[in-house]
């Protein structure tokens, strides 16, 4: 596999399992019983990856759970939920991201508590955290999975959901899937974007308030910013209401289709585009052919953005780095100007 240390993984799925028994104890401290609600903060990615842990946890609770872009919440006017009640948590391997930065101020200055991730206690945010845990991996996997631990211990230990003991029970096996996943679909991802990835533009549609936001995650943080690509991400339900006209030969439509009960809206797309054949460069990633054996039908969900993050948002964009001769490391404007 193109851009894949096997060492590196087993190493950063130890560091995250290795890391629970700080997210218990990390729990224990906070007792959610002193707070009225919830706040995950994040901007560009981590506002993203947190949409769709948020959106996992909401199919086990009622407990009220906001998700804010930081950048936003320092101008927006209706924030009337937030009070010393509530509780933060908010990301940044890098512990440096401006925004995010900022956004922590803002909230300590309103005397919140903040919990946060990031590589170490030494970053710019780290030094501002009342609890720190520990993220530094280049897994995207490992983002989702450290931080629906720790809201699902967090929930649980209050008595306002079920389920962590056994999630905690069957992450290890998570890993060993998740690896039989990156290695059975690499071929195919390598061949899809060998197809493809001389293409002017691309199409990238999904729904739902879980994979949709994974969808925004592969088209805007991983192949406009780290590849150039030009990309139109859509939703189904608004994949008809004008995108649809811009479909044609040489479009490829990449269709991401969930697992829930949104994908009613994603096989809508799927039927229309087999049945008209609207275009040679159709493409469906479904995630429903990417099931994680080993988790109960309760965590479907977030095995669903597990698969994506192995399938689609790990493997394609390293091809498009592989095929393009482009780093993904290369910026022309992010982090290179002040703006």
């Amino acid at each position: 596999m193109y851009n894949f240390d096997k060492n590196a993984y087993d190493a950063q799925a130890k560091a995250v399992l290795d890391l629970l028994p700080v997210i218990e104890k990390t729990c224990d401290e906070i007792n959610l019983t002193d707070y009225e609600n919830i706040l995950l903060l994040g901007v560009g990615g981590t506002y993203l990856e947190w949409q769709s842990v948020a959106a996992c946890i909401h199919h086990k609770t009622n407990y009220p759970i906001y998700v804010e872009n930081a950048a936003e919440l320092l101008i927006k006017k209706d924030i009337n939920y937030l009070s010393n009640k509530t509780l933060v948590i908010t990301s940044s391997v890098s512990g440096d991201t401006k925004e995010i930065l900022e956004g922590v101020r803002f909230c300590l200055n309103r005397g919140l508590k903040i919990v946060g991730f990031t590589k170490n206690t030494e970053t710019p945010l780290g030094k501002l955290l009342d609890h720190f845990l520990a993220l530094d991996t280049h897994f995207c996997e490992n983002f989702y999975i450290e931080y629906y631990t720790f809201l699902l211990c967090l929930l649980s230990k209050a008595g306002q959901c079920t389920g962590y003991e056994a999630w905690k029970e069957q992450l290890p096996k998570v890993y060993d899937e998740l690896l039989n996943i990156y290695e059975t679909s690499d071929l195919s991802m390598k061949e899809l974007v060998h197809k493809y990835h001389k293409a002017p533009y691309s199409l990238w549609v999904g729904s739902g308030p879980i994979m949709w936001y994974c969808v925004e995650m592969v088209s805007m943080c991983l192949l406009e910013e780290m590849q150039w690509i030009r990309v139109r991400p859509v939703t189904s339900e608004h994949f008809f209401h004008g995108t649809i006209e811009m479909v044609e030969d040489g479009v490829p439509v990449f269709l991401v289709k969930g697992i829930d009960e949104y994908r009613a809206l994603d096989q809508r797309v799927d039927d229309f585009l087999k049945n008209y054949n609207v275009t040679d460069s159709a493409v469906i990633l479904d995630m429903a052919k990417y099931p994680i054996h080993c988790l109960e039908n309760e965590f479907s969900d977030i095995g669903a953005v597990l698969a994506f993050c192995v399938t689609i948002l790990d493997r394609i964009p390293k091809y498009y780095e592989f095929y393009t001769g482009h780093s993904l490391a290369f910026r022309r404007y992010y982090r290179q100007l002040d703006y």
